[in-house]
């Protein structure tokens, strides 16, 4: 089974359209894998989905490497992409290029992920020269939604729709093999989508970009703390699981599991002596 690469990816423009989930551990990364996603990105949405945070600015470093290593280790196919947190390389290239490298050595991504545009093409040439292929992310950044005072979507008026657009081709001609467009309108998106020679992945994007991007857990329906306009369930999992457990809960308390098959008897014979060694000895 062939790996996909970032190379891969970018040569899809124009081809078809591209998948991503965005996914944080193990069995999630083998369930993207088995549905044939092309990409899995570990997202440090994680910090919301999966710890509890109210936003991801608390997400750290070591969060990432774990949850990527674990991704990695379930899935075999999709290109895994290990998205950098808030302060992993805004201070510096040096750090910038430290961290990315550090993806790739210790957790099996073969890509990163950084958001924001004019203030680290710098950062990003200095990481694809490294080695590293990088996807940009324009748009709604969540790392700065202090700065936009919420999650809300961007480019709405046309002079910042304008400054997209240059955000992007700035971002191709600094080496990014793809860019996330999250939360634009859809004319902003398609005429992005148009001018680039790079794929472009929508969330909240519309039709129009080279690919989708969607979490892991909005599409099982397994996070309810807010479902964005662009989330859509393709399964009700939270409900299920809530039954699911809830029947557990009961038959626990009412004796009726575990049953029968649920476990294991001793050989006869083992149990007799079992039983005269009890006398023995106590």
């Amino acid at each position: 089974m062939k790996k996909i690469t970032a190379p891969d990816i970018s040569a899809l423009k124009g081809q078809r359209k591209i998948s991503m989930v965005t996914a944080y551990d193990y069995p999630s990364g083998q369930i993207a894998d088995e549905a044939g996603v092309d990409i899995i990105l570990v997202g440090d949405s994680l910090g919301m989905v999966v710890l509890g945070y109210e936003d991801t600015l608390s997400v750290t470093m070591e969060d990432m490497l774990h949850h990527t290593a674990a991704v990695s280790r379930g899935a075999r196919r999709p290109l895994i992409i290990g998205d950098m947190p808030f302060m992993s390389y805004q201070p510096s290239v040096a750090m910038a290029v430290e961290n990315a490298g550090r993806f790739l050595s210790r957790t099996g991504a073969r890509a990163v992920k950084l958001e924001g545009g004019f203030p680290f093409l710098e950062h990003i040439r200095a990481i694809v020269d490294s080695g590293v292929p990088v996807q940009g992310h324009i748009g709604l950044t969540p790392q700065h939604v202090a700065r936009f005072g919420g999650f809300k979507a961007q480019g709405k008026n046309a002079r910042s729709a304008a400054a997209l657009v240059e955000e992007a081709l700035a971002l191709e001609a600094a080496g990014c093999f793809s860019i996330v467009l999250e939360a634009v309108p859809d004319e902003v998106a398609t005429e992005i989508t148009e001018r680039l020679s790079i794929p472009t992945i929508g969330i909240g994007a519309g039709p129009n970009t080279d690919g989708q991007v969607l979490v892991y857990h909005d599409i099982l329906g397994l996070f309810d703390r807010f479902v964005p306009m662009f989330v859509k369930k393709y399964a009700l999992l939270r409900g299920d699981s809530i039954a699911a457990i809830g029947q557990y809960v009961e038959e626990v308390k009412n004796g009726s599991f575990p049953a029968q098959g649920n476990y294991s008897h001793m050989d006869a014979d083992e149990f007799k002596q079992f039983k005269t060694l009890l006398r023995e000895r106590v």
